[in-house]
């Protein structure tokens, strides 16, 4: 990941309520959530989630599907993963034995480790 990268994406985390949606999304798994589910569990207008969800669109934090008359928004783990290796590369200047940050990993629901 680049610095640019790394800056647009935790300005997209740098608000409340896309932090709280990112988080949101990153708990649901891979099959993330519908708009109109994650707008009610968060209690928001449809018009702020819509705005908030275009910022972490544009970091490549979230992508999402349409699924007939339903979009389907998920958390784009392989950019979450980045951005925690791009924060955690020089850990301590070596001084520590923090190896490699873990990354996530999830599986489609219904299969088991």
């Amino acid at each position: 990941m680049r610095n640019n990268a790394a800056i647009f994406a935790l300005n997209a985390l740098s608000h409340e309520t896309r932090l709280a949606a990112f988080r949101t999304l990153v708990q649901a798994g891979p099959d993330g959530l519908p708009v109109g589910e994650l707008r009610e569990q968060m209690d928001v207008p449809a018009a702020t989630l819509t705005a908030h969800l275009n910022v972490l669109r544009a970091a490549d934090l979230v992508r999402d599907e349409r699924e007939g008359r339903v979009i389907r928004v998920r958390a784009n783990y392989d950019q979450m993963n980045a951005l925690i290796a791009y924060l955690t590369e020089n850990c301590c200047a070596g001084a520590a034995d923090c190896g490699p940050a873990s990354t996530c990993k999830p599986k489609k629901q219904g299969t088991r480790a």
